[in-house]
């Protein structure tokens, strides 16, 4: 622990979603001088006035910009359009108008979908323009990997201080469980759990089960992005994950056993795998500022269907 951040305030767009939570829980256990949410009931980010708003109302010295319209699959290839320019128009003048007001540093999340559809395993940052993105997230990945484009160009020139971090699927407790915009770990925890709890005897699930996944506990995934706020100052692309891999199929049996499900699993083959594999190289955010996650699969995917499990009695 140091005292990095005892005379920073600091701008979370996304405060209130399920990585912002984690960041700005950190943020005040790190004892930061003043941590302010640009929360999108006040300003919406797709907006330049309400950008400069937010910045003025803020006056950060580190801007962490989280806000990003995210989904699984499904949700990707219904509104991609809405994914492409969403995502574009919040970070874009967000980065150039952080500069503008002076901002000391800027952390844009990127994301794995950045990455092209067949990159080699694991995928090291220095793939990343290898190939075109997985066509059912490209609108989202490109508008993502804009910000790393920008990152470079802001710094050649004017030497912003701006980082680009992609982190894998992110999942832990506080998830979004809504099966209309879902990651598939939420995603198949609630099939599960109503499945157990309706009675019913099978649960159908995307693809074939084929494709593998990397995934970081939202907790990690907090860490990670701090310490490159304290220590990482340059606008090379760096990957946050675990440097695992496990296949859909597999993932579906863990959370079957999890959540007490006994039934079939059914494959809906009509349905889109997504990107065949997905594993990280980390070697970069280890060497340049010393994350490496700490929780494991097992333990994390444990505490976020116990999680749940309490959350939908709740609901009740």
């Amino acid at each position: 622990m140091t005292n990095f951040w005892q005379d920073k305030r600091v701008m979370v767009t996304g405060g209130n979603g399920f990585l912002g939570k984690n960041i700005v829980r950190k943020l005040q256990g790190r004892n930061a001088a003043e941590v302010f949410v640009a929360d999108i009931d006040q300003y919406d980010l797709r907006k330049l006035d309400d950008i400069r708003h937010a910045l003025a109302d803020s006056k950060p010295h580190i801007v962490i910009h989280l806000a990003a319209r995210v989904g699984g699959i499904g949700a990707n290839r219904e509104h991609p359009a809405e994914y492409f320019y969403d995502n574009l128009m919040m970070g874009v003048p967000l980065l150039h108008e952080s500069w503008v007001a002076g901002v000391d540093k800027f952390v844009a999340l990127g994301t794995i979908c950045c990455y092209p559809k067949f990159t080699p395993v694991p995928f090291k940052e220095e793939n990343l323009w290898d190939g075109y993105p997985e066509e059912t997230n490209a609108p989202y990945g490109l508008a993502k990997k804009m910000l790393l484009v920008q990152s470079q160009a802001y710094r050649q020139q004017y030497g912003f201080n701006s980082i680009f971090l992609m982190p894998v699927n992110l999942y832990g407790p506080g998830d979004n469980f809504d099966p209309a915009s879902s990651h598939v770990i939420p995603a198949l925890i609630k099939k599960c759990v109503d499945a157990v709890e309706n009675g019913e005897n099978e649960v159908v699930v995307w693809g074939d089960g084929s494709p593998t996944r990397e995934f970081l506990y939202v907790e990690d995934a907090a860490e990670g992005i701090l310490l490159a706020a304290e220590r990482y100052n340059r606008s090379d692309p760096v990957n946050l994950g675990l440097a695992f891999e496990i296949s859909i199929r597999d993932l579906v049996a863990i959370i079957a056993r999890e959540t007490g499900f006994n039934g079939k699993i059914v494959w809906d083959t009509t349905k889109p795998n997504g990107q065949p594999r997905r594993k990280l190289d980390t070697s970069r955010a280890e060497r340049d500022f010393g994350f490496r996650a700490q929780v494991s699969f097992e333990d994390g995917l444990h505490h976020t269907v116990a999680w749940y499990k309490g959350a939908s009695k709740r609901t009740r």
